[in-house]
């Protein structure tokens, strides 16, 4: 189910880094170098098929740009959240 604006931006306060954008949640993670960013995109893998829920990732040499929205819901859910969560603890 579809979150509020109100039910994310309490959320968002206590994830360092997320951002409401639009419909989406987004982070910028920063690593050393492109290999370490790929090595990131690598470990986000498991988790995403896990829960069949995939982000948006685009990288930028040593930056990884993740968007998370529920397309079907129209917009960000708890799914999107968890995987949020779980992608900053396997930064």
């Amino acid at each position: 189910m579809r979150l509020s604006q109100e039910q994310v931006a309490q959320e968002l306060q206590h994830m360092t880094g997320w951002e409401w954008i639009g419909d989406a949640i987004r982070k910028e993670f920063i690593f050393r170098d492109f290999t370490q960013s790929v090595a990131f995109v690598d470990r986000m893998v498991e988790p995403a098929n896990t829960m069949d829920h995939h982000p948006d990732v685009d990288i930028r040499y040593n930056r990884v740009q993740v968007t998370l929205t529920t397309h079907d819901q129209g917009g960000v859910t708890e799914k999107d959240l968890q995987l949020a969560k779980q992608l900053d603890a396997l930064s």
